[in-house]
């Protein structure tokens, strides 16, 4: 399962949100503003307080910001 940790507002969250649906990439958005515990899976996932976009489909690798390369690599597209 694709999860990508966003916070509302944030415009790289929002384009990492558009790109993996452009690419009929199937995910889960956490708000982590909202949800304590995608916070701390957040935050033990990076080592980071509140850095956001993060997209992630094994909760061991990451993309931090809106990289569209790494993201195509991370997810094999």
């Amino acid at each position: 399962m694709v999860k990508v940790y966003t916070v509302e507002g944030c415009p790289y969250c929002e384009k990492v949100k558009k790109y993996l649906q452009s690419k009929d990439v199937e995910f889960v958005a956490y708000d982590i503003e909202k949800d304590a515990a995608a916070r701390a899976d957040c935050i033990k996932l990076t080592g980071m307080d509140c850095a956001v976009p993060v997209t992630t489909i094994d909760n061991e690798n990451y993309v931090l910001d809106f990289d569209k390369e790494k993201i195509d690599k991370l997810l094999c597209l």
